[in-house]
């Protein structure tokens, strides 16, 4: 830089650093790149948000856009401090584009490229591929606040009400990260593509969202907690995936994402904690010794332990569809190319390309469920499948701590992966949640054992009266152990408008 002294580089190179920390809030578009100095991306996101201001309008949550809601609200990427929190209403929330900051010399931690420098910009060979991969992940945010848009109507306390919303402004957030990607690297495919994220609508017979798990409807708040804890944490392993991606643009907007997603799958978790909490304090003032009573424990007006069962296989084996095929050669080319690695990629200690390297995978083999090496590069859908059912697993052992704490012998569990499966090596076969292969006849039989049923449908929905008032909640589901931002058990979390 010349007639520059280096203490002036220091000093510019610092305030760049806090500029790409904090984020600018002088735009229409709040955003930590620079967006006033980019005036044609900026030009096409600002012609861009009408649009989804009309979508947010439409397809957002429904009867509340008018209240105030207590909302965190990025001021920052900084993780030791990030957001504030605030009265906002959600149409005014400052929707904007974050990215964490860049890695200094950053290279590409996988593949063929392993150890060149990061991208910048997108490689001319793998445009097409990124291009896809940006899409269907965009797709996802915009769905689940459709899937989600009504259950503001039913929430059992304003503390839930206003967790649901902060999920649905933060999805919405993240739709806004991926048409900034789009807009600003993909050109005139990038606008169109932008366009169609706000076209298609979830469950819609005519324009659906690209994955099977984003049209299915989320009718109550046990299937929101179950959706938050299992579907949400697939986007965390596809999110952490893509922030090992050798195009650091995308690395870098899935990083700050995932700080957003951890309250997503919090919500989940201790949603369901909450359910399981006040099913078993139910049972046990009742004195209702068996768990499989169904009956006498939904008289109490609490959801029985055996049907959050049947949610919890319904909600896990949708979300195992959304990794795809256990062998797949898209995720192998992905990749080699470096556009997608593994979850924690640069933890794992192998070479990175994986062109010698095998992994077991289950297949059907002969009638029967049998593990098989196949190369590792064809089975990264399978590997990550496998770090998320880990992951899963440890909700699991909190809910089951909490019945067995009130002296019930009942386990919830993660149904085998061959169950009730519409996509990859199983989706042509019957099996119990135990993974015994089972007949058409005997699978409709027994499908009301593991699934939800309509008449479990109808009792859940049975329950899901609205509660208002401050400090308040509905008798299904336990209070919180500690508020959102500290906040005491009677703060007003939403003013209603009345």
């Amino acid at each position: 830089m010349p007639g520059t002294s280096p203490g002036m580089t220091e000093t510019m190179s610092k305030e760049h650093a806090m500029n790409i920390m904090n984020v600018d809030y002088s735009t229409k578009i709040p955003n930590n790149v620079n967006l006033s100095e980019d005036r044609q991306v900026l030009k096409a996101l600002e012609g861009w948000h009408p649009g989804y201001m009309d979508w947010w309008g439409d397809m957002g949550p429904e009867g509340f856009q008018q209240s105030l809601v207590y909302l965190r609200t990025a001021y920052s990427v900084d993780p030791r401090g990030w957001a504030k929190f605030d009265y906002v209403r959600m149409p005014e929330y400052r929707w904007g584009i974050l990215l964490a900051p860049q890695e200094e010399n950053r290279v590409i931690p996988f593949g063929q490229h392993f150890g060149e420098p990061a991208w910048q910009e997108v490689p001319g060979e793998y445009r097409a591929a990124l291009r896809r991969l940006i899409v269907i992940q965009g797709d996802t945010e915009p769905a689940s606040v459709e899937q989600q848009r009504h259950l503001g109507k039913t929430a059992p306390s304003l503390y839930d009400l206003r967790n649901l919303f902060q999920v649905n402004v933060e999805e919405g957030r993240h739709l806004w990260a991926m048409v900034y990607l789009l807009q600003k690297y993909f050109g005139r495919d990038g606008r169109e593509e932008a366009d169609d994220l706000l076209r298609r609508r979830s469950g819609d017979a005519d324009s659906p969202r690209m994955l099977g798990a984003f049209n299915e409807a989320t009718p109550d708040w046990l299937s929101f907690f179950m959706f938050t804890y299992f579907t949400d944490r697939d986007g965390k392993m596809q999110l952490h995936s893509l922030a090992q991606s050798g195009f650091d643009p995308l690395s870098r907007t899935c990083r700050f994402m995932l700080t957003e997603e951890a309250h997503h799958m919090f919500v989940g978790e201790t949603g369901i904690t909450r359910v399981v909490q006040r099913t078993v304090e139910a049972m046990r003032a009742a004195g209702i010794s068996d768990p499989a009573d169904i009956a006498k424990v939904r008289a109490l007006g609490v959801i029985d332990l055996p049907t959050i069962q049947k949610k919890l296989n319904l909600h896990y084996s949708l979300s195992l569809d959304l990794f795809g095929s256990e062998v797949s050669t898209n995720a192998a080319n992905a990749f080699n190319s470096g556009i997608k690695g593994r979850y924690h990629e640069t933890q794992i200690k192998d070479d990175h390309r994986l062109e010698k390297d095998t992994y077991p995978v289950l297949k059907l083999v002969g009638g029967e469920i049998k593990r098989v090496e196949e190369p590792a590069l064809t089975a990264l859908n399978m590997r990550l499948r496998d770090d998320y059912t880990q992951d899963c697993v440890k909700g699991l052992l909190r809910w089951n701590k909490v019945i067995s704490t009130a002296g019930y012998d009942f386990t919830l569990t993660l149904p085998n992966v061959a169950f009730h499966r519409q996509i990859g090596e199983f989706r042509d076969i019957h099996a119990t949640p135990d993974g015994v292969l089972i007949d058409d006849a005997t699978w409709k039989a027994r499908k009301g054992d593991w699934l939800p049923s309509t008449a479990d449908g109808d009792f859940i929905a049975s329950l899901m009266s609205p509660v208002t008032e401050v400090g308040q909640f509905a008798g299904w589901i336990s209070p919180p152990k500690v508020g959102i931002d500290n906040k005491p058990g009677d703060f007003e979390y939403v003013k209603i408008e009345t």
